[in-house]
């Protein structure tokens, strides 16, 4: 049986076609990048799922493969995104299998607690910056000549926390309202060069990530059944609503979408809700 971590989507079809198409989703060994990664597979790609845990990679792999209408194997490549040299091993070892790449997903993130108080502050609040935001940098700095090869795209996994200030998640906010502009700024730079760049901005998703930050943040709802009141939709969000709104901003269908934030949580920024 699946492990939690994983919260895979069953049976759900997408009405998009990628087929021939190649898919690199960083932190795509859990949670929302695992979804994503079985949607893109289901949608006929040929996807990279890349991890720290070889075991929670192999897994979703298998799960990827079990899904995908020509039987293509996804590309498994253990890598830290902190490390640059991770990343650069992490790319070349896709363009030498695949010979290309059509879509980036920066989806791979961290939401380290730091109180501007404590004595591991600053340390905590580099940390962010270097999973959440220097490496989403580096990896498209490096990707772009792959892309523009492909006229691909690139999309970012943001947060409802760009807008919306949360206690004690400083670094996290800042971060994934840094990701924001680099979107935008993206857009615009890339734009000559017939490469996309969109962001998705996720309320608060029920993964083991997120629980372990509001375990963290002393929160006493850790399975956010609390938070469903807060949607205009009378259900929390899951890891394949997520995974389908990106699958959308990397499909054809998006072909006049780029330098948009598209937020996927239920309205809760319409009533400017924290989550």
């Amino acid at each position: 049986e699946l492990d939690s971590h994983l919260a895979l989507p069953n049976g759900i079809d997408v009405p998009y076609n990628f087929s021939g198409k190649v898919v690199l989703i960083t932190g795509s060994s859990s949670g929302i990048g695992a979804a994503t990664a079985v949607q893109f597979s289901r949608a006929g790609a040929r996807v990279v799922v890349t991890g720290r845990r070889a075991d929670r990679v192999s897994q979703v792999a298998e799960e990827c493969l079990k899904v995908s209408p020509n039987r293509s194997k996804a590309l498994e490549v253990v890598a830290d995104v902190t490390k640059p040299e991770d990343l650069r091993r992490l790319v070349d070892t896709t363009i030498a299998h695949f010979g290309k790449l059509n879509v980036l997903v920066n989806n791979a993130g961290a939401g380290i607690v730091a109180k501007i108080g404590e004595n591991d502050f600053y340390e905590n609040y580099l940390k962010v910056m270097q999973i959440n935001l220097n490496s989403v940098v580096y990896l498209t700095h490096i990707c772009v000549e792959h892309l523009e090869k492909t006229k691909g795209n690139v999309v970012n996994i943001s947060s409802l926390a760009s807008i919306n200030a949360l206690t004690w998640c400083a670094p996290y906010c800042m971060s994934k309202a840094a990701m924001d502009m680099f979107t935008k700024c993206m857009a615009a730079e890339l734009g000559p060069k017939r490469i996309r760049v969109n962001g998705i901005n996720p309320c608060g998703i029920p993964t083991d990530f997120m629980k372990s930050v509001r375990i963290n943040m002393e929160l006493p709802d850790k399975n956010f059944k609390s938070n469903a009141n807060l949607t205009q939709v009378g259900r929390m969000g899951e890891p394949v609503d997520v995974a389908n709104s990106i699958l959308y901003l990397a499909s054809d269908q998006a072909a006049f979408v780029t330098g948009a934030n598209l937020f996927v949580d239920g309205g809760i920024s319409s009533i400017n809700a924290n989550a």
